[in-house]
């Protein structure tokens, strides 16, 4: 009797992968309705969004990104955020969401293939979108909190090295053979990931990442076309997403993992 196929996954990035901007940056106006955040913040994270879109953000700007926004929520009541987010959803992602992304998902889904997102954007925004998407697991940096309230730090920064990291990871744990997995992204921060499945692909790519999979024969999908994901998402799945179901999140194993040899270290 032949061995079962091992299983595999399909990883994506999220921001410009699957839905056509910075999934954090998108709920910068609903968290100023919210009271989270000044009209200025909101000025700022669009100028941010800008930079983001024309160019593609580099380490450096990302690194500055990723300071504004953790200084931005310190104090941010945990629950608030996770309402907005919540009760926002549908008109911040809606008319965002690549078509293109959404049918590669369901293909792998149908190949029965795991999808897993991994995003550099926070638990609270990525963890209901993944839901939404039908997800089954969500890799997300993943906000320090203390009685109820961010506190501004971070515990664990799912970015570049870091997401080759949690796809090793994930695929020790859960089985994946990785030689017969795939992977999306639009970002050549992303090539660390990219480079340990069997399949990768550069998605609307930044000029470095295109050179990149020039050079190792990835080949490059553009992704144009924006869908209402909500026409094509059965209202048990949506009702499940709004509540953060159907999806497992695993950053805050991951992160358990690497502060635990961080302190062994």
């Amino acid at each position: 009797m032949a061995a079962p196929l091992a299983r595999s996954a399909a990883f994506f990035d999220l921001d410009k992968t699957i839905i056509a901007k910075s999934s954090t940056l998108a709920f910068s106006k609903p968290f100023q309705a919210g009271g989270l955040i000044s009209r200025r913040a909101v000025l700022r994270s669009a100028y941010a969004q800008f930079v983001y879109l024309v160019g593609g953000a580099d380490h450096d700007q990302m690194e500055k990104m990723r300071a504004f926004m953790s200084q931005l929520v310190a104090g941010w009541d945990v629950a608030s955020v996770r309402e907005i987010v919540a009760d926002t959803l549908h008109n911040i992602v809606d008319p965002l969401v690549y078509d293109e992304a959404v049918s590669l998902i369901e293909e792998h889904k149908l190949a029965g293939r795991d999808v897993v997102i991994v995003s550099t954007s926070g638990t609270e925004v990525v963890e209901p979108i993944g839901a939404l998407l039908g997800a089954d697991i969500v890799v997300a940096t993943r906000l320090e909190e203390v009685d109820g309230k961010y506190t501004g730090n971070i515990d664990y920064y799912a970015y570049a090295e870091e997401k080759a990291r949690a796809v090793l990871e994930l695929a020790e744990q859960r089985g994946y053979d990785l030689s017969r997995s795939y992977a999306y992204s639009d970002s050549v921060t992303d090539v660390p990931m990219l480079e340990v499945v069997g399949h990768a692909f550069a998605v609307n790519p930044d000029k470095e990442l295109r050179k990149v999979a020039t050079s190792n024969e990835w080949p490059i999908l553009v992704f144009t076309k924006p869908v209402a994901l909500r026409s094509r998402v059965p209202a048990k799945q949506t009702l499940a997403a709004l509540a953060v179901g159907g999806v497992v999140a695993v950053g805050g194993v991951l992160w358990a993992t690497a502060r635990k040899k961080r302190l062994g270290a």
